[in-house]
């Protein structure tokens, strides 16, 4: 069943509370006026808005009464989770919206479509293990990295996209205004941590040691992935500090998936080929 929904910025109990955006006018039977309300109270706001049409289709095709209670708890269920997908959705703050039946993998030959598949299921997210994309500019790294991200949060785990030098500035500020506890432990708690641009900038030794926390604190608990366009051999450019570069190279690479973009921009052969479209 696909319930109708209202999309709201408040978490599932305050959605709970939203009047639907289409919603049949209820006749003037007084039961229904009183199952209205209790649906309002008891906040269900899928069987609030489909318990007339529900009856009805059970009445016409003579259901139990266990089978019209089924129908009506289905609704709600598939209505709750429908919600808490738009909501995850939401917190995870993606730029833009990429899915991976998006990706074009016969214009991105070095991605293995199975080994992307196989991200698509949380278990890897469960176990902690970390995922590394490498690859140069407009190779398809962010598209992969949204795209999983996004399959994740569908089965209902927190996500958190950002860019590394977001996240670096997000601590040091917080680390100013000695808040910096609260948000390596909020970053803690999320399932998968989607970061974005790894390598892009060098960091200085503070901001290398800030974002070495927040492996620290991930380290085998929660899953990390990273999109760069750095090789390992060239991370210590960007850390500086030797000793910190391999310590953060081990935390993410310990039990990872490496997946390879290549070098040959996608984004570029793309716009090579509307702007110079092949003759039939």
């Amino acid at each position: 069943m696909n319930p109708t929904i209202t999309v709201t910025d408040q978490d599932d109990e305050q959605d709970a509370d939203k009047v639907p955006a289409r919603r049949m006018s209820l006749p003037g039977d007084p039961e229904d006026m009183l199952i209205d309300e209790a649906c309002r109270e008891l906040r269900l706001p899928a069987f609030r808005e489909r318990f007339i049409d529900l009856a009805a289709t059970a009445r016409r095709e003579q259901a139990t009464y266990k089978q019209f209670l089924l129908d009506m708890l289905q609704a709600e269920q598939a209505d709750r989770d429908l919600r808490r997908q738009q909501r995850l959705l939401r917190l995870a703050r993606f730029p833009r919206p990429k899915r991976l039946e998006d990706f074009d993998f016969a214009k991105n030959p070095n991605v293995t479509p199975e080994v992307v598949a196989d991200l698509k299921s949380p278990t890897w997210v469960r176990e902690g293990r970390p995922l590394v994309l490498i690859g140069d500019s407009g190779t398809g790294k962010s598209h992969l990295l949204i795209g999983i991200g996004t399959a994740i949060a569908e089965t209902g785990l927190s996500v958190r996209y950002t860019t590394t030098s977001a996240l670096v500035n997000e601590l040091a500020e917080a680390d100013a205004n000695r808040r910096l506890s609260s948000v390596i432990a909020r970053y803690s708690k999320i399932d998968l941590l989607c970061l974005d641009e790894f390598g892009y900038l060098n960091l200085d030794r503070k901001g290398a040691k800030l974002l070495f926390q927040i492996f620290t604190e991930r380290e085998e608990r929660k899953a990390t992935a990273v999109a760069t366009n750095s090789p390992f051999t060239e991370w210590d450019k960007t850390f500086g500090d030797a000793r910190l570069c391999a310590a953060i190279a081990d935390r993410i690479t310990f039990r990872c998936t490496l997946i390879q973009t290549g070098t040959d921009s996608y984004r570029y052969q793309t716009t090579q080929e509307s702007l110079f479209p092949t003759a039939d």
